[in-house]
């Protein structure tokens, strides 16, 4: 994949403090992290050959933790770089229906770039990746959001925190601000948003014409009422092989590295179903514009493909109209997987934010309120 590289313009219609990256890149055809059952949809060419998912390297000093137990009993897989004693903890939330080796690029550039000034922690959200299963009823934003403080009052319960989060992390991001303000406000020293959004599905089309994304819709929260009935279970290995080009189509732009494919079909395997469809409902219906709004004393990066077909451009920029100061990164031809798509511009824009949170302005984050209240 060629070296991509941001330019900054003009502010463009967001307020005068915006700063606006738009990297240089050919354009290709993209998409985002959800729904991962739709019905048959545009497909891409494949290898033909099945090869078993790469293991990202393993950055050095990781330690893999068993985890925590949350105090409705399950348990989160955790796992951790750097020392309990660094001067700021970098949380990092992956999307649904993946893990948290989604963020390899990014963990080995925050040790290569900050080394020990920061601990780095990234864990597989509950009935994702090698985490417990929820029971239906705890498959909502609102518990992912209470998942969060739970692991930051266990794992990282002093000092500065900044949060990354992709897709449905960045939601679950939202949740804890609305439902602990007050944690938020003493503990959280900036966020970088990726492929993401406060207003649930409303700007998600899929790419597509009213009508048919009418019908994906139909179909797609049909299944997920099915799926969330199906407990524990994975999705079988010959359906994923099935679905893959569909994976593609609606997770990738047109430069898919194999091994990247290979690693987000791994993460989808390992998700249980009850996760995948009932989280579905609680994603839709999500608005926390309003929450967003008492968080401008933070510093906040903004990152999208300018073809995510689930998370479009209008989220990021409802986003950074609410928060005018966020500086924000689009990135043409690339979808709703910036990590693994555009690693260069996310670890830019997270090691800008890194840096400003290890040297706050304190007359900023005496201002700050934190979200809602809920």
């Amino acid at each position: 994949m060629s070296e991509q590289r941001p330019t900054r313009i003009a502010p463009v219609g967001f307020g005068p403090s915006t700063a606006i990256l738009r990297a240089t890149a050919p354009a290709t055809a993209t998409v985002s992290t959800a729904a991962p059952f739709t019905a048959a949809l545009p497909t891409a060419t494949l290898p033909a050959r099945e090869q078993p998912p790469p293991n990202p390297p393993d950055p050095p000093g990781i330690d893999y933790s068993d985890g925590i137990e949350l105090s409705d009993g399950v348990r989160l897989r955790v796992e951790q770089v750097g020392s309990g004693g660094a001067p700021l903890t970098v949380v990092l939330l992956h999307g649904w229906t993946l893990d948290h080796r989604i963020w390899h690029r990014q963990v080995s550039a925050l040790v290569e770039h900050l080394g020990d000034t920061v601990r780095i922690i990234s864990y597989d959200a509950r009935g994702h990746g090698r985490s417990g299963v929820s029971h239906l009823g705890t498959a909502t934003l609102d518990r992912l959001g209470d998942d969060l403080a739970e692991l930051l009052d266990r794992m990282a319960p002093t000092g500065p925190v900044v949060l990354a989060g992709h897709s449905l992390g960045g939601m679950t991001i939202m949740e804890y601000a609305h439902r602990h303000p007050d944690d938020f406000a003493a503990r959280i020293a900036g966020l970088v948003l990726i492929a993401t959004t406060a207003e649930g599905d409303t700007h998600t089309c899929y790419g597509l014409p009213s009508r048919v994304t009418w019908l994906i819709r139909l179909a797609e929260t049909t299944g997920a009422d099915v799926l969330a009935r199906c407990g524990g279970l994975r999705t079988p290995g010959p359906l994923l092989r099935v679905l893959r080009p569909t994976l593609r189509w609606l997770l990738f732009g047109n430069e898919c590295e194999p091994d990247d494919i290979r690693l987000t079909t791994s993460a989808v395997a390992r998700a249980a179903l009850v996760s995948i469809g009932g989280l579905r409902s609680s994603i839709g219906r999500q608005q926390r514009l309003d929450t967003l709004a008492g968080l401008a004393h933070l510093p906040v990066a903004a990152l999208v493909g300018d073809r995510d077909r689930l998370t479009p451009p209008p989220c990021a920029e409802s986003i950074v109209r609410t928060l005018p100061a966020t500086e924000l990164t689009v990135c043409p031809g690339a979808g709703h997987m910036l990590m693994l798509e555009r690693p260069d511009e996310v670890n830019a824009a997270l090691l800008d934010v890194v840096r400003r949170a290890l040297t706050p302005i304190p007359s900023q984050r005496r201002a700050g309120t934190g979200g809602s209240s809920g």
